[in-house]
């Protein structure tokens, strides 16, 4: 039994299917069939039902393939301890990062972390936190930033910020004169939302204690873009929600639309998560470390009430 062989089956049983499985493991289909299948002569069991499509892991598979994580985790853990020892903080470093988050916090922290730590290849995907999850449980990404708290056993939170919530308000509604805005005062069909699968979206609709929407608008809209959004609300199709680290690049015209909360502020936690495996400790310090350093002075807010992401039944 080898830790190729494991890997191996790791991969088959993520992607359930012998050819992608290879490509993803940049090996030659017969060459991973051939590993899997000493594999499993010597264990003498069938980790894998072919005859199903796509393919299966039988009941004994499940097993190994559950203990090949944490032995494939904690040889992975090898190197990470010799980088830790010797103080390396460098090579490739995949991280994830949620829309809503990308464009505001990005420009903020890359340019010092790239600068600071040149030998770090860091490799940066947008994903949705559902992605994110997957990803990092499965070992693709190794670590990401994405409002919390997530509720997950396998990831570990480490906030980084709390970024309130600011109301964008047009001139037509009825909430545009007032100085400030309260939670009570927010109607969820009054709220241009961001789409499916946007954290930011469930966090207003938990904000807005929807049990239910009622449909009295005579359109439904969700979009992507924080921009399409602003744009709507301006032409005056209802009111949006915006972090506030998105309010700080808007011209003064559209800044005079916004509205703060009567304190404490509806806000997000945004947390630096990684597997609880922790590999690439060292990077990972880094970076938190870094994004420290460039928010401590942009966000002052510290009298917030945080909104959950995950979508309240």
């Amino acid at each position: 039994m080898t830790i190729t062989q494991l890997k191996y089956i790791l991969s088959v049983a993520e992607y359930k299917n012998f050819t992608i499985a290879s490509e993803h493991s940049f090996v030659t289909q017969p060459t991973l069939s051939m590993q899997i299948q000493k594999l499993e002569e010597e264990l003498d069991v069938k980790i894998f039902n072919r005859s199903k499509k796509p393919i299966e892991l039988t009941e004994i598979g499940k097993l190994i393939i559950k203990q090949a994580k944490v032995i494939v985790d904690e040889s992975n853990r090898i190197t990470d301890i010799v980088h830790q020892q010797k103080g390396y903080i460098g090579g490739e470093f995949k991280l994830g990062i949620i829309p809503t988050i990308m464009p505001t916090l990005l420009p903020m922290f890359l340019p010092n972390f790239t600068n600071k730590y040149p030998k770090v290849r860091l490799i940066i995907e947008e994903l949705t936190t559902e992605e994110i999850i997957k990803k990092l449980i499965d070992g693709h990404i190794d670590a990401a930033i994405a409002a919390t708290p997530l509720e997950n056993e396998a990831i570990k939170e480490r906030p980084l910020y709390y970024e309130p919530f600011v109301g964008l308000v047009p001139q037509n509604h009825r909430l545009f004169n007032n100085d400030k805005i309260t939670p009570e005062e927010l109607e969820i069909e009054d709220i241009l939302l961001l789409e499916d699968g946007h954290c930011f979206k469930n966090s207003i609709i938990n904000l807005c204690m929807a049990e239910k929407i009622n449909n009295k608008k005579s359109f439904q809209l969700e979009s992507g873009s924080f921009d399409t959004l602003i744009k709507l609300s301006k032409d005056g199709l209802g009111m949006t929600l915006l972090p506030y680290l998105h309010t700080l690049d808007l011209n003064e015209v559209d800044k005079s639309y916004l509205r703060e909360f009567i304190a404490p502020s509806p806000a997000r936690e945004v947390s630096l998560i990684y597997h609880k495996s922790q590999l690439k400790k060292q990077t990972i310090e880094a970076l938190k470390n870094t994004i420290d350093g460039v928010v401590r002075g942009a966000i002052s807010f510290s009298d917030v009430k945080i909104i959950s992401p995950i979508q309240q039944n």
